[in-house]
């Protein structure tokens, strides 16, 4: 499947700010179930754009700026996906998979989500990839999606509890889960090609990996309460969102910041609805 993605995020400074840095997280890489075809990244302002590789091997864009009123991102691209059963194959692993077992204050888990956890545990008798798909399942019909009850910010154990949120918190419940299970699981942030044809989105897709002896990483959508498909477009990933963001930097001075985010994933040659 060929994807076409663009990705725009502005931001407002009133008054302006005196300077910032951001470190930008939105170029993918090609592994065995995505090529990129082409990408490229344009910044409105006159600023240096330094590219790097994190520590979990995604590609990083180091963006600094002066004095600036506004700022606008845009990227763009041509992904070529192919279907492979949400297994990961082919892509730079640079730690081992016990090292995804470490928690956060982002992927924090309290009584309720251990009992959860070791309850589906036991109950697939240690079928590692069971377990995963009974927890994809139990978290998509205990979840309410609302894109009103959290933010970037919501820890996954307060999400659980409050029983709604977007894709983020279902990615990091599902991590936090799998973990206090004692199976490694990683955030991963990307693009997804909506089944309902709609490819204008008010941002980016989230999901979980857990890794599975003999099969590796495999992808768990729990907001959608699949495993990922030739639909899904792979960009980073870390221990939970603050590592796999696409967008996270500082600025200095300046007031009120206003963010605008506005995302399309369409199909090559399919004619789309917005």
């Amino acid at each position: 499947m060929r994807l076409k993605i663009s990705h725009s995020t502005t931001y407002k400074y009133e008054p302006p700010a005196a300077g910032a840095i951001q470190i930008l997280r939105m170029t993918p890489s090609s592994h065995d179930g995505q090529y990129v075809a082409n990408w490229q990244i344009d910044v409105s302002s006159d600023s240096r754009l330094d590219m790097h590789q994190d520590a979990f091997g995604n590609i990083t864009h180091v963006l600094t700026h002066g004095p600036l009123s506004d700022l606008t991102i845009n990227v763009e691209g041509m992904i070529e996906t192919h279907d492979t059963g949400g297994v990961l194959r082919g892509a730079d692993e640079r730690f081992p998979p016990s090292l995804f077992l470490r928690s956060t204050p982002l992927t924090d888990h309290n009584p309720d989500m251990a009992k959860f956890a070791h309850d589906l545990r036991a109950e697939t008798e240690g079928d590692v990839l069971g377990f995963c798909h009974a927890l994809l399942l139990q978290l998509y019909d205990h979840m309410t999606f609302d894109t009103e009850a959290t933010e970037s910010t919501t820890t996954a154990s307060h999400a659980f509890k409050a029983r709604s949120g977007v894709c983020q918190d279902y990615a990091h419940i599902f991590i936090a889960c799998a973990r206090c299970a004692g199976v490694p699981a990683r955030y991963v942030s990307g693009h997804l090609l909506r089944a309902d044809g709609m490819v204008a989105q008010e941002a980016g897709h989230a999901w979980a990996e857990a890794y599975v002896d003999k099969l590796g990483w495999v992808g768990f959508d729990a907001a959608n309460a699949i495993c990922t498909t030739d639909a899904y477009v792979r960009i980073a990933i870390g221990l939970d969102y603050l590592s796999a963001a696409p967008v996270r930097g500082t600025r200095y001075g300046g007031g009120k910041e206003i963010l605008n985010v506005a995302v399309r994933v369409d199909q090559a040659g399919r004619q789309s609805q917005s």
